[in-house]
């Protein structure tokens, strides 16, 4: 039998639910597309730009032909481009300008159920939820193997990815070095 659930734990997973539930929904608005659709254009637009196939697909979680059927579907949408890989058996997959701007409205629709969800918090409430989250993440990182990534649809500058701040990559490069 499973240990009975913390009434934080219980809350958490309920907030977590309703926020996948509000950010899917909106994503898929904003990319016209399914949810793996829309985490795809946000990945490439985010940090996988030009990436090969195969990456797109380890960064989602997706099977080689799941990760082929939906660049597909993305191509046939017009928002990416294949072209050549790195050798003669790879291909590499490139948002297009259209590509681009349904990442954005990606972004924004996500960024919209977020900020909606903190609204009532004071500054330093949220500043006390941004360090309590990453201690959160630290520990899921710490326990996760293998699937999509966990920035799959995150915006990066938001994070602080770039000045050493996102608690998730903090937790990734202790993890793995």
């Amino acid at each position: 039998m499973a240990d009975p659930l913390s009434s934080e734990g219980n809350v958490l997973g309920a907030l977590a639910l309703v926020l996948t539930d509000q950010m899917a929904a909106g994503a898929a608005t904003g990319a016209g597309e399914s949810g793996a659709a829309a985490a795809a254009l946000s990945a490439l637009h985010e940090f996988l730009d030009g990436a090969t196939l195969d990456r797109l697909r380890r960064v989602l979680g997706l099977t080689h032909s799941g990760a082929v059927r939906l660049v597909n579907r993305l191509a046939a949408d017009g928002l990416v481009e294949r072209g050549p890989g790195a050798d003669g058996r790879s291909r590499s997959v490139t948002l297009t300008p259209a590509g681009r701007q349904a990442a954005a409205r990606v972004a924004g629709a996500r960024a919209a159920v977020l900020e909606r969800a903190l609204r009532d918090l004071a500054p330093e409430q949220r500043a006390t939820l941004h360090e309590l989250l990453g201690q959160v993440m630290a520990g899921v990182v710490r326990d996760k193997e293998g699937g999509a990534w966990i920035c799959r649809l995150c915006d990066l500058p938001a994070c602080g990815r770039d000045e050493g701040h996102c608690p998730t990559a903090k937790a990734a490069a202790a993890k793995y070095g």
